[in-house]
C-alpha cells in the first residue's frame, strides 16, 4: 500500500458514493477529511467503513451547502478535494430550487475554499444527467451538455448548472491553483456500505426484489458500478492526463429497466417485475403528476449510449460487469433487509 499519499476533504461522507471513495482513499494511503451536516453520523459512517485501515487517517469536519461557516478551515489542511456532496431525492421535488440552490451554492462554496486553500486537485462528481438530457443524441460525449431549457427535471437540471458554475469559476482564475476533473457515473449501483436504503438505486432495487413494483416503466439507462466511480475519483487525483476533463463512467449502451429485472430474476430474486407499465397510462397521469411527467420525461428520452473510449484510455479502465454488481449490491441488501 502507498502511504501518506496527502489530505483529501471529501464532502457529503454519509452518502453512497462518497463512503466508497473514502474507503478507496484510505485503501490506498491517503488520510481522509470527511464533511457532514449532522455530526452526529460519525460513529454511523466510521462503523460502515470497517476497521482495516488506520483509525488516526479518518476525521470529519461540519459543513453545510447552504451555509460559508467551516469551508475554508476544512479545505486549509488539505491537499486534495472530493466534491460529491448534492442533494437528491426519488421524488421529484415541489419547488425545483430545493435542489438547485444547494447543489450551485454548494459546488462554489468548495471551490473557493479549494482556491483559498491552494489543494492541487479538485474532484468533482457530477452525472450523465449534465450530459444526456434534452436533446436526442443517441450516442453522448463529453462534449454534450444537457439543455436545461427543456423539461429535464430540477436533479438533472441540478447537477448541469452545478457542473457548469464549477468550470465556470475554474477557468476564470488567471493563477491556476488547481486543476479540475468532473467524473459522470451513470445509473450508480453496487454494494452498499451502509444500511441506507433511502438513495435512489438502493431504494429501486430493494423495491424491485420485494416485489413492491408490479410493472416498470419503459426507461433506459447507462449503468455503473459505484467500486468503479469510486477508483476513477481516486486515480484522477495522481493521473494528470484526466485534468481539466469530464470522464464518463458509465456502460458504454444503455440497458432498459425491465432488463435489470430479468438479471434479478436470474439471481433468484422472483418477485422482480415482469412486466411494463403502458406509457400511454404514465403520460396521462404526467399532466396531474410531477413524479409521472418526469417518468414520462425518462420515456421520450429513450435508449442512448456513451462514448467511454476517453476514460478507457486515460485509466485502462475495465468496468465491473452489470450481473456482478447486482449480485453484490443485493447481497449487501439481503443482509440489511434481515
Amino acid at each position: 500500500m502507498n502511504v501518506n499519499q496527502g489530505k483529501v476533504l471529501v464532502t457529503g461522507a454519509s452518502g453512497y458514493i462518497a463512503l466508497h471513495c473514502i474507503l478507496e482513499l484510505l485503501n490506498n494511503g491517503y488520510e481522509v477529511k470527511g464533511s457532514l451536516r449532522d455530526m452526529n453520523r460519525e460513529d454511523e459512517v466510521r462503523n460502515s467503513l470497517g476497521t482495516e485501515f488506520n483509525n488516526n487517517n479518518l476525521e470529519f469536519c461540519k459543513l453545510n451547502l447552504l451555509n460559508d461557516e467551516g469551508w475554508d478551515d476544512a479545505a486549509s489542511d488539505c491537499d486534495y478535494l472530493f466534491h460529491i456532496a448534492s442533494p437528491c431525492f426519488i421524488e421529484e421535488p415541489k419547488y425545483e430550487n430545493e435542489l438547485i440552490t444547494p447543489a450551485l451554492e454548494g459546488t462554489l462554496r468548495a471551490l473557493k475554499a479549494a482556491h483559498k486553500s491552494k489543494v492541487k486537485k479538485v474532484v468533482l462528481t457530477s452525472s450523465m444527467g449534465a450530459i444526456a438530457y434534452g436533446h436526442n443524441k443517441s450516442y453522448c460525449n463529453t462534449n454534450d451538455w444537457t439543455d436545461t431549457s427543456k423539461d429535464v427535471g430540477a436533479y438533472i437540471k441540478s447537477k448541469t448548472l452545478a457542473e457548469k458554475a464549477a468550470w465556470d469559476f475554474v477557468d476564470k482564475q488567471t493563477d491556476e491553483s488547481f486543476s479540475m476533473t468532473t467524473i459522470h457515473p451513470g445509473m450508480v449501483f453496487g454494494p452498499l456500505l451502509s444500511n441506507d436504503r433511502e438513495g435512489i438505486s438502493a431504494s429501486l432495487i430493494t423495491k424491485m426484489i420485494t416485489g413492491e413494483f408490479p410493472a416498470l416503466p419503459d426507461i433506459f439507462f447507462t449503468v455503473v458500478d459505484v467500486r468503479d466511480v469510486a477508483k476513477l475519483h481516486v486515480q484522477s487525483l495522481t493521473n494528470h492526463d484526466c485534468d481539466h476533463k469530464r470522464i464518463i463512467a458509465t456502460s458504454q449502451k444503455g440497458i432498459a429497466f425491465i432488463e435489470i429485472s430479468e438479471i434479478l430474476r436470474e439471481l433468484g430474486f422472483n418477485k422482480s417485475p415482469k412486466s411494463l407499465v403502458p406509457t400511454q397510462l404514465i403520460n396521462s397521469l404526467a399532466m396531474f403528476n410531477r413524479d409521472m411527467k418526469s417518468t414520462s420525461f425518462m420515456i421520450k428520452r429513450g435508449r442512448y449510449g456513451a462514448d467511454i473510449s476517453e476514460t478507457i484510455s486515460i485509466f485502462d479502465w475495465e468496468p465491473i460487469p452489470l450481473k456482478q454488481t447486482l449480485e453484490d449490491m443485493t447481497f449487501s441488501l439481503k443482509t440489511i433487509l434481515n
